[in-house]
């Protein structure tokens, strides 16, 4: 198997969620990394569980995937290659996404300063190195927005570009929602397609799902993924505490605490949002983003009232099989869960790559501009970095006198 088109290499593979869909669509995980130890012994223990993969006759998750636990940047390509394979083998595929909390937007949005925004270019290093055909990235929607060296919104996604186009591959990016493909959970991603002069650069699926009859079925919601599962075990909820129950008793699904607000030149009644850990979920849309905190939304339901989601139902918004096992503390096994890259997506744009991958190539690929969603994004954080940037100190790409900088 590992000598056919289909087999991929997986970078920052965490609790493999990309790469089960992956799997799903017809590839073979011919190796995966990852750094924490919690994650690996996740991927080994599943790997030992031998998961059969669906509408497959005997194939198993992770079959003969080498792990390799270990900082990225102290690998190379050759670490990646299977055994008992010709000396010119080249994945079908790499795929991955480094951390994404530096351009989150649930975090401190250092972005390039930070080093973790640097792992890009471990991910570009190794595909210099390894070659394959298509490439499939994967981030944060802030990453679209994120500054460069120069303080500039949207100059992070462009220096990514030129870094593919810089080692011969051609681009294609877009932003996609896990809604707008049948997942119970609004979750925006970035990603990234880019082709060898040898291969077809994969188009990107159209939405299946949708609101308001925008697509052929509508979105999941949070109540149908719910009156599908059994209630969970006592053992598994989690109650609000007596004052924290008080508190948020009286509002409304789609509600929660809201944090006291920044002041802003546009905004002068605050930029503000929900408390962590106490927003209250509404129910007839997917749920928001899963995080990787144990501080999951609470859901009113008629059988046990006001719980949080558990880790269980947070694993299956996103996608994951329900034998799937995770090792652990329970906040790991949590953060685990929360940043993996929801499973359908793997599985359309897998699809989209062996669809690729099958198609005869007649000319080199060319990169694909920025689509219009991506420009209007950054035209807008241009604009309100404008207006609103003085009153920003939170990242060192702002200075407190001009909200620039330095």
């Amino acid at each position: 198997m590992l000598h056919h088109r289909l087999t991929m290499v997986s970078l920052f593979t965490g609790a493999a969620g990309l790469d089960i869909g992956l799997e799903r669509s017809g590839f073979v995980t011919a190796a995966a990394n990852g750094s924490d130890k919690y994650a690996c012994a996740t991927l080994r223990r599943n790997q030992l569980l031998r998961h059969v993969v669906p509408e497959t006759t005997g194939h198993y998750h992770l079959a003969g995937t080498k792990i390799i636990e270990g900082d990225v940047t102290n690998l190379v390509g050759t670490d990646f290659i299977p055994d008992n394979v010709e000396n010119h083998w080249r994945p079908g595929a790499l795929v991955g996404g480094p951390p994404c909390q530096s351009f989150s937007s649930a975090g401190s949005q250092r972005s390039l300063s930070d080093p973790r925004g640097q792992l890009f270019r471990e991910f570009v290093r190794l595909a210099e190195e390894l070659r394959p055909r298509i490439i499939l990235f994967e981030n944060v929607r802030g990453l679209v927005t994120a500054r460069g060296p120069n303080g500039i919104p949207g100059e992070a996604v462009n220096m990514i570009w030129e870094s593919f186009e810089a080692i011969g591959y051609a681009t294609s990016f877009r932003v996609l929602n896990s809604a707008d493909y049948g997942a119970p959970q609004r979750r925006a991603r970035m990603f990234m397609f880019a082709a060898a002069p040898d291969a077809v650069l994969p188009k990107f699926p159209p939405p299946t799902h949708g609101r308001d009859g925008s697509a052929p079925k509508p979105w999941v919601t949070l109540r149908e993924f719910l009156s599908g599962r059994p209630e969970p075990a006592a053992s598994e909820v989690v109650r609000p505490s007596d004052t924290l129950l008080r508190q948020l008793e009286g509002l409304p699904d789609g509600s929660g605490l809201r944090s006291p607000g920044r002041a802003e030149p546009t905004r002068p009644g605050g930029h503000w949002g929900y408390k962590q850990g106490t927003f209250i979920a509404d129910q007839d849309l997917p749920a928001r983003t899963v995080t990787g905190a144990a501080t999951q939304d609470w859901v009113r339901r008629p059988e046990t009232g006001l719980r949080r989601i558990t880790l269980r139902e947070a694993a299956g918004i996103q996608g994951f099989p329900e034998a799937w096992q995770y090792v652990g503390p329970r906040a790991a096994q949590f953060q685990q869960v929360g940043n993996a890259v929801p499973v359908v997506f793997g599985e359309v744009l897998g699809a989209a790559i062996v669809a690729a991958l099958q198609t005869t190539v007649s000319v080199p690929p060319t990169s694909i501009p920025f689509p219009d969603h991506m420009h209007a994004a950054i035209n807008y954080a241009a604009r309100d970095d404008a207006r609103n940037g003085v009153a920003r100190p939170r990242s060192p790409l702002y200075t407190s006198a001009t909200g620039r900088q330095t």
